[in-house]
C-alpha cells in the first residue's frame, strides 16, 4: 500500500513539474519587425526586458516580405509594419488574432554623405552630378512606396529610372547611402537620429504632403494566441515610455 502511495505521488511531481513551467516557456516572444525599426527596436527591447523581464527576439524585413513569411505559417508572435495595410491583409486572411492598430506614422528624408543642395531636389536628382538613387521596392517597402510617391509628385520618377536602385528593404537603402554606393537616397528619419550610427550624413525631410501617410501598423498573430509576453509587449508599444523612444528617433506619435 505504501509502495501505491509512493507510485501516485511520484507520478503525481512527474506531472506537475512540467506543467508549473509552462509560463516560463510562454516568455519566449518572437516579434517580425520592418526594417525601418531596427535602429529604435534595440532602445525598445532594453526598456521592455528592464521592465519586465522578457527578452524579444526581433526578425527584420521588408514589411512585404515578413507578410508573406506569416502568411506561409511563420512562427511570429506580434508583427509591427512600415504601413498599416500589411497587418490588415493578415486580419483579412485570419492570421491575427485583431485589427491592426497605428503605433507610429513615419518621416520620409533625402540623404547623403555628400553635402547636396537639398532646397531644389527636382533640378539635384535629373542634373549630371547623380548618377544612382537608392529608393525601397515600391511594392514591398513602404518607405520606398513613399519615395514613388514624392518623385511621381515632382513629375521625375519615369525619368529618373534609370538611376534608382531599389533596396528590398530600408536596411538596404540605408547601407546604399551610408557606404556612398549612392549619391542621394530616400529613408526614414530614424537613420539619422540611432546613435549606433556613425557616419556624417546630411539630409532634409521630404515635405509631408508629397506622400500619402506613412501609417505603421501592428498586429498580434494568431500564433501568440496563448503567449501572456506577447500581450505585454503589444500593450508595451502603446505605452508612453514607448511613445517616448519612438518620438526620439524621428516618428511621429499620438
Amino acid at each position: 500500500m505504501r509502495r501505491a502511495e509512493i507510485n501516485c505521488k511520484l507520478w503525481i511531481t512527474i506531472i506537475l513539474v512540467p506543467f508549473f513551467y509552462l509560463p516560463g516557456a510562454a516568455q519566449n516572444l518572437k516579434v517580425a519587425i520592418a526594417a525601418n525599426l531596427q535602429p529604435v527596436m534595440k532602445e525598445l527591447q532594453k526598456d521592455f526586458k528592464k521592465r519586465t523581464g522578457i527578452s524579444v527576439d526581433a526578425i527584420s524585413g521588408s514589411s512585404g516580405n515578413l507578410t508573406a513569411q506569416i502568411s506561409n505559417g511563420a512562427p511570429y508572435d506580434v508583427f509591427l509594419s512600415a504601413d498599416v495595410n500589411f497587418p490588415q491583409t493578415l486580419f483579412k486572411k485570419g492570421v491575427a488574432l485583431q485589427k491592426p492598430v497605428v503605433y507610429a506614422f513615419g518621416t520620409l528624408i533625402i540623404c547623403s554623405t555628400q553635402n547636396l543642395n537639398f532646397n531644389d531636389v527636382r533640378g539635384l536628382l535629373s542634373g549630371s552630378g547623380i548618377s544612382k538613387i537608392a529608393i525601397g521596392n515600391p511594392v514591398i517597402a513602404p518607405y520606398g512606396k513613399a519615395a514613388k510617391q514624392t518623385l511621381t509628385g515632382l513629375g521625375i520618377y519615369n525619368k529618373l529610372r534609370p538611376k534608382i536602385v531599389f533596396g528590398e528593404s530600408i536596411t538596404q537603402v540605408n547601407t546604399y547611402i551610408t557606404t556612398g554606393v549612392v549619391q542621394a537616397g530616400f529613408t526614414t528619419l530614424a537613420l539619422v537620429k540611432a546613435p549606433a550610427n556613425k557616419t556624417r550624413l546630411y539630409y532634409k525631410l521630404v515635405a509631408p504632403e508629397s506622400y500619402q501617410p506613412i501609417k505603421q501598423g501592428m498586429v498580434m498573430l494568431k500564433h501568440a494566441e496563448h503567449n501572456l509576453a506577447a500581450g505585454k509587449f503589444y500593450r508595451y508599444i502603446l505605452s508612453v515610455p514607448a511613445k517616448k523612444i519612438f518620438a526620439a528617433y524621428g516618428y511621429h506619435v499620438q
